[in-house]
């Protein structure tokens, strides 16, 4: 019975590496990771704005992630909270698991039983997890790559799991990947504090296409963030972050639309018309579109355009 036991709590055994990490230059706190699963991203990753984050794997247990947070909203530090549940699992030596609260203290965990190769690397502000694992040593060079790379906090993490799948990774090769990056201090609006949280459920390379995701997730942010200067009546930030948002997805028909319809409420008609008339050939459904956005009053009118809406 006592075997039997043992195989039932393995029924979601997850081959997976991660990073949980906070970035003190951003103010951001997550977790990046890929797994040999469907939808690692509803399971493993953890992260509250103002709290902290967990990556929970292996022999996974949701609750070390939800409780985990609990614990760490109660006040207790990273180290604390896993400690306390650790204690109370009879299955401890199943799980991995990684914790980070908002003032930088690290824990990690994994148990004797977790499947080879599997290993944990605690750093300054980060700890890189890894199982089932072709070889050993993935978690160091998970975190060193996370040191040396540059950009942005997210574009580090996804360099830390790239380095891992560099290095072959999980010996039955990748399903999914996810990313949840939140702020380290909430400002107290959910949409506000959720900076990423981007998920491939299943794919024959998530990594890269969690890479796309977050490429075009900053290049809308852009274009949102332009969208807003426009506002402002700033025209030169305006199209500034649109540049940007093209540079990150220059093949993007929808940016490159709303970049025109930017220019012409600026009327700069001469930069917004040649614009317009490449998407409306690429595009001819653009056209039923522009007529209504002048009806709406979120376009100026042009002779070029007519306020008729095609049937």
């Amino acid at each position: 019975m006592g075997q039997a036991f043992q195989i039932a709590t393995l029924t979601r055994p997850l081959a997976t590496y991660s990073i949980v990490a906070l970035d003190p230059e951003s103010q951001q706190i997550g977790v990046a990771v890929v797994g040999h699963w469907f939808s690692v991203g509803t399971l493993i990753p953890w992260a509250e704005a103002g709290i902290g984050a967990v990556a929970t794997q292996a022999g996974i247990k949701v609750e070390y992630g939800i409780d985990g947070i609990r614990l760490m909203v109660a006040g207790k530090t990273a180290y604390q909270a896993l400690e306390f549940l650790l204690a109370r699992d009879p299955e401890a030596e199943l799980r991995q698991v990684g914790m980070i609260d908002i003032q930088g203290n690290v824990a990690a965990h994994t148990g004797k039983r977790c499947v080879a190769e599997a290993g944990h690397c605690i750093g300054k502000h980060y700890a890189t997890l890894a199982n089932m694992m072709v070889q050993p040593g993935i978690c160091d060079t998970m975190a060193e790559a996370y040191e040396s790379s540059k950009g942005e906090f997210s574009e580090r993490m996804l360099a830390s799991l790239q380095a891992a799948q560099d290095a072959k990774g999980d010996l039955r090769g990748q399903q999914s990947s996810a990313i949840l990056i939140v702020n380290r201090h909430s400002v107290d609006h959910i949409a506000q504090d959720i900076v990423a949280d981007l998920r491939v459920e299943d794919h024959r390379e998530p990594l890269k296409e969690l890479n796309r995701l977050l490429r075009m997730q900053r290049a809308y942010r852009a274009a949102s963030q332009g969208i807003q200067e426009l506002m402002s009546g700033d025209i030169r930030a305006t199209m500034k972050e649109y540049d940007e948002a093209i540079l990150l997805c220059p093949n993007n028909h929808e940016l490159k639309f709303w970049m025109a319809v930017a220019l012409a409420n600026a009327d700069k008609w001469e930069k917004a018309l040649p614009i317009f008339d490449h998407l409306l050939d690429v595009e001819p459904a653009w056209k039923r579109l522009i007529p209504r956005l002048i009806e709406a009053h979120l376009l100026k009118e042009h002779p070029r355009f007519t306020t008729t809406v095609p049937a």
